[in-house]
């Protein structure tokens, strides 16, 4: 206490005063380097082909021997899937000249006429919401990044996400409860032997792709089918709790899965409300956002009430049996990383502040988020690490709703450890176990899609993103739209809310956001070179994870 007192105290040494601008931009240049590296494998070894296999040096595609090998199948589509999830990261980095030969590699040689049974989800945010974002790129009459322009371009990019997202429509026919398929095939629609079971997430978190489509095209189809599976699933909490669980039986409404979580199964649901009421300006979304929220914080929140203040242990979300609220086990994902973002863009910085913390200590601990860990065991309870943007979207996201120096720092970490630990031959690889270090031949488009995407745009303050005055929101798959006042206009209301009884419409309840005073409390500025959590709070989060 009196070495924290005298300002000699190890975590303020190493994270408090200001980052230098020249570091600052050495850094910029590193993630630069990083996507660049990544990117250019994957052009030189694996186009046309889904994913660059970095150890090998080869491309992939679906695996046509193992129709059960779903980890490869559900986003593997045979349609050159990590340079369309990359398009709109060659933007934001300004690279006009790679953005528009990449926009015509695609437009030229990708087709969605595919014998391919791929995940709904995952085509929908990795594909469908890059096609869009490049489109509004190219559109955009003001051009913030640079002359993204495309000579004689006829929005080829949106008759091409119209095309897909018409192949992913079956996926909505022939369920009792509007919830869709979990998996269709891009020829032949939903497959004879299709599972009805399907998880909160995936059927959960289209809305924004599909409510952007529909409102450029002009037609309501996408929006309406799914917004049916968002009202579907939600008139399926539960009485007791209003909390909603993570598998479900698309015929019978009945939950398969009763864990109620922030990660896997879960995650993009809750941040698909928020962004949707953002996007589209529905009342709503909002009002559903700020109910799931509060059930949130009233039944899997556990530790003391304040971030910063008081004792108890750090605030942390568990997973929590979504009819009683007990406990179901006693590990995080690395995917609920993505929580204190969304924390952020509600407003509720100071808590966002803590759980990332715990986060960052995970990560300072193994050098990467292994994909479950153990909170009691202090161990991780699955170990592999596949490049995943969670953390560090979260650590952007607080950086620019704070502007402290401490989150700089947090990057460079990252940065030094992907750098270290994950670079191969040509890219980077998922790591196989995140104690031993040893590595898997996968490089995820999310890669390049968001984890550098967010790297990049943290130590890039002069941006456009955060300079040219437009206002941006980023896709669960990282992908950049511009908060436009299109989007906010529907042009089908009568239509979207046609043929409900009144009784059935929510009663717009206060649109404050639900989450106590500290709503929108910007940061105050004499905290801003002070660490965002006191030393000893830190120091109880590193002995919580074992670090110390």
């Amino acid at each position: 206490g009196a070495a924290a007192a005298a300002g000699d105290d190890e975590y303020e040494r190493r994270y408090s005063g200001a980052f230098p601008p020249q570091l600052r931009a050495r850094l910029r240049d590193a993630a630069r380097g990083m996507f660049a590296f990544g990117y250019d494998s994957y052009m030189r070894h694996a186009f046309p082909r889904d994913e660059l296999d970095p150890l090998h040096c080869r491309g992939r595609g679906p695996d046509r021997h193992d129709p059960s090998n779903l980890n490869i199948n559900d986003v593997l589509g045979n349609y050159s899937l990590t340079l369309i999830d990359a398009l709109d990261t060659l933007a934001v980095m300004g690279n006009s000249s790679e953005f528009q030969k990449a926009v015509k590699l695609v437009i030229d040689t990708v087709s969605f006429d595919k014998d391919s049974t791929v995940q709904v989800f995952e085509a929908t945010i990795r594909v469908l919401g890059s096609l869009l974002s490049a489109h509004i790129i190219i559109t955009d009459t003001k051009q913030p990044f640079g002359d993204m322009t495309i000579k004689d371009y006829d929005n080829e990019l949106l008759h091409m996400a119209h095309d897909l997202a018409v192949r992913l429509l079956p996926a909505f026919e022939n369920t009792k409860t509007g919830i869709p398929y979990p998996r269709v095939n891009l020829k032949k629609g939903v497959p004879p032997d299709s599972n009805n079971e399907t998880c909160t997430a995936g059927a959960g978190s289209l809305l924004v792709e599909f409510g952007i489509l529909s409102r450029l095209l002009g037609d309501s189809t996408f929006e309406w089918v799914a917004r049916r599976a968002v009202k579907a699933l939600w008139s399926l909490r539960n009485n007791n709790t209003g909390l909603l669980g993570n598998v479900v039986n698309i015929q019978t409404g009945h939950w398969v899965g009763k864990q109620s979580g922030l990660g896997a199964g879960s995650d993009s649901f809750y941040e698909y409300l928020l962004k949707s009421y953002i996007l589209f300006g529905e009342k709503e979304d909002l009002e559903m956002f700020n109910d799931a929220y509060r059930n949130i914080q009233n039944h899997l929140r556990r530790g003391r009430e304040a971030c910063n203040e008081g004792e108890g242990d750090p605030p942390l979300y568990v997973n929590v049996n979504m009819l009683t609220g007990q406990l179901m086990n006693t590990w995080i994902d690395s995917l609920q990383a993505f929580f204190p973002g969304l924390q952020v863009l509600i407003g509720d910085v100071e808590d966002a502040i803590c759980l990332h913390a715990f986060y960052y200590a995970i990560w300072k601990r193994y050098g990467a988020l292994p994909e479950r860990y153990n909170w009691q065991l202090q161990a991780p309870d699955v170990p592999f690490y596949p490049l995943r943007p969670e953390l560090v979207e979260s650590t952007y996201l607080l950086y620019q709703a704070t502007k402290n120096p401490f989150y700089l720092h947090v990057g460079m970490d990252i940065l030094q450890s992907l750098e270290k630990y994950t670079k191969a031959k040509c890219g980077y690889a998922t790591l196989h176990h995140v104690v031993e270090k040893t590595k898997e031949d996968r490089m995820e488009s999310f890669f390049l899609s968001e984890t550098c995407k967010y790297l990049y745009l943290l130590f890039d303050e002069e941006n456009p993103v955060h300079k040219s005055g437009n206002k941006y929101m980023f896709t669960t798959e990282g992908h950049i739209v511009s908060v436009d006042g299109r989007f906010r206009d529907s042009l089908w209301q009568d239509i979207l809310s046609g043929g409900e009884d009144s009784a059935d419409k929510m009663k717009p309840s206060d649109l404050k956001a639900v989450n106590f005073s500290s709503n929108c409390n910007r940061v105050p500025d004499e905290r801003r070179y002070l660490l965002p959590l006191k030393s000893n709070y830190m120091r109880q989060i590193d002995r919580m994870v074992g670090l110390i």
